[in-house]
């Protein structure tokens, strides 16, 4: 069975998590996030009375970095997990 690296798959899910992230970023940025919120909730026929509020880059900054490093930390532990129970396999 194929080990897989730690390291690798935690900078890939990373990466992965931190670029939608990033999407949405840009997209409360363009002010085009409301639209598409609103477009999901009406196709998934909920109504919610949210309102996405203005770009702070502080916050879109802080965002990418959290999300980044809990996909970091989640791809690094699945990793782990598969090599260790696939050990000797």
């Amino acid at each position: 069975m194929n080990t897989l690296n730690t390291n690798k798959a935690g900078l890939t899910v990373g990466l992965f998590i931190g670029g939608l992230h990033a999407v949405w970023s840009v997209l409360v940025l363009s002010g085009f996030a409301q639209t598409l919120y609103d477009f999901i909730l009406w196709a998934h026929m909920i109504h919610l009375p949210i309102i996405i509020g203005p770009f702070e880059v502080t916050a879109a900054i802080t965002l990418v970095i959290v999300t980044f490093l809990m996909g970091y930390a989640f791809g690094y532990a699945f990793a782990y997990l598969w090599n260790w129970l696939h050990r000797g396999a």
